[in-house]
């Protein structure tokens, strides 16, 4: 009994030592963000990597079709089966990450993004194999790099820390992303020469990167303990009481397969800002394309300035209740912009416009618990599997999103928003159960 005191009282002491680092946290402590993250070698490879993706990944389809003369459908094409190529290639990925691979898979991640640029520089006007074969590699390490990233950090920081290190990564990710695009729209006007010089500096970019996530060295010890929901309560507050992450194969327990299908419909609301509001604004409010791109540039600026403020702040709730709550705010912003659309081509786009800021808070909860939940709640012998799993599944939306988005925005309002409300709602009751 007296054991079980002391024990007792050590942990609450643990706690309460946590609690005030993490306030410390909560008013931007770069130096605690930095070191729970992977260090700063580490943080300067995520920011170089980001700007890198952010100088070509929008701009690929332009180059197939400026530099390589492509045709807008066979460039469109060979990069839907880069995207898939690389979920493919997941499981792979989860089980080497489940061997202690951690800086490397990150390197990889990035090296193999340095083969595709190689390969698209190298293709030659009309060459659509080759540039499908960029495409394949540019989507492999697209799609590898998430769960790789969050492997790391899950092993060098633990519990709360941990989430607000997910999310200033992913903060860092979106100004890098951001800076990389505007410096490349920048660069647009020199045409097809432009563009292959912006190629070529995202391939020196990559390997930089790689170079950096290298040197950090992190790996995983083989037969750690597995986390779970007592370990989290010792280190994180509140505790997220879903179950065990995997059944005793290895595979995703029932409530896991619950969470990461309601992730493929949360996900969608990543393609909100970038294919869904254009496509409203400009097809059925006839509204000047300014209010796309500042719809765009507000969703990015409010990511990086709010990503780490608003992960801290739920840091009080468990995990599932903050994903349940975010699917609430997601649901209540597709209304919104139903209800938006119906005032017509004057006060439509300000009413979007304002709308797309709730959008964007819901989006930032999912972003900063969905990863963490998962982290949270997966054994250490199968963090790999399970992050691999849940990037499946990220991935997967993303790449139906486009096609579900357009297909239902020809129906009306009702049918594209009322659908996507409903969606994930139901997706948020899952959650909460």
């Amino acid at each position: 009994m007296e054991a079980a005191s002391t024990k007792t009282k050590s942990r609450a002491g643990s706690r309460i030592r946590f609690r005030t680092r993490f306030r410390g946290t909560s008013r931007f402590d770069s130096r605690t963000l930095i070191r729970a993250s992977g260090g700063p070698r580490y943080a300067v490879a995520l920011a170089v990597d980001a700007l890198g993706t952010g100088l070509l990944r929008p701009f690929l389809l332009l180059y197939g079709v400026t530099v390589l003369g492509l045709s807008a459908p066979a460039t469109g094409t060979a990069m839907t089966v880069g995207v898939v190529a690389g979920l493919v290639c997941m499981p792979a990925l989860g089980r080497w990450l489940d061997r202690g691979a951690r800086s490397s898979a990150v390197a990889a991640s990035m090296l193999v993004r340095v083969l595709g640029v190689a390969l698209l520089l190298a293709a030659p006007a009309g060459h659509v194999w080759l540039f499908a074969a960029a495409a394949l590699f540019l989507g492999i390490g697209n799609q590898a790099w998430p769960a790789a990233h969050a492997a790391l950090v899950a092993t060098v920081s633990h519990g709360r820390e941990r989430d607000a290190a997910l999310a200033w990564g992913r903060a860092l990710r979106n100004a890098g992303l951001g800076a990389g695009a505007l410096l490349a729209t920048a660069c647009l006007a020199g045409g097809p020469t432009a563009l292959q010089a912006l190629a070529a500096v995202t391939g020196l970019s990559y390997l930089a990167a790689a170079a950096l996530a290298w040197s950090v060295k992190v790996r995983a010890h083989q037969g750690a303990s597995p986390a779970g929901p007592a370990e989290s309560a010792d280190k994180a507050g509140p505790v997220d009481q879903a179950g065990p992450a995997a059944d005793g194969n290895g595979g995703p327990a029932p409530r896991t397969r619950a969470l990461l299908a309601a992730n493929v419909v949360y996900v969608f609301c990543l393609n909100v800002p970038e294919i869904a509001l254009p496509l409203v604004l400009m097809t059925q409010l006839d509204a000047s394309p300014v209010w796309s791109a500042a719809i765009f540039v507000a969703n990015t600026v409010l990511v990086v300035a709010l990503q780490v403020p608003l992960t801290v702040l739920m840091s009080r709730f468990p995990r599932r209740t903050v994903l349940a709550i975010a699917g609430v705010v997601l649901t209540a912003s597709y209304l919104g912009f139903l209800a938006a659309t119906s005032l017509g081509h004057g006060w439509g786009p300000p009413a979007v416009a304002a709308v797309s800021v709730v959008c964007t808070l819901g989006e930032i909860l999912y972003a900063g618990t969905a990863t963490a939940l998962v982290t949270d709640l997966a054994p250490t012998r199968l963090l790999g599997r399970a992050l691999a799993r849940f990037q499946l599944s990220t991935g997967f939306g993303l790449a139906v999103s486009p096609a579900a988005i357009t297909t239902l925005a020809p129906h009306g309002p009702a049918a594209l928003w009322g659908t996507l409300a409903a969606a994930t709602l139901l997706s948020a009751a899952v959650i909460a159960r």
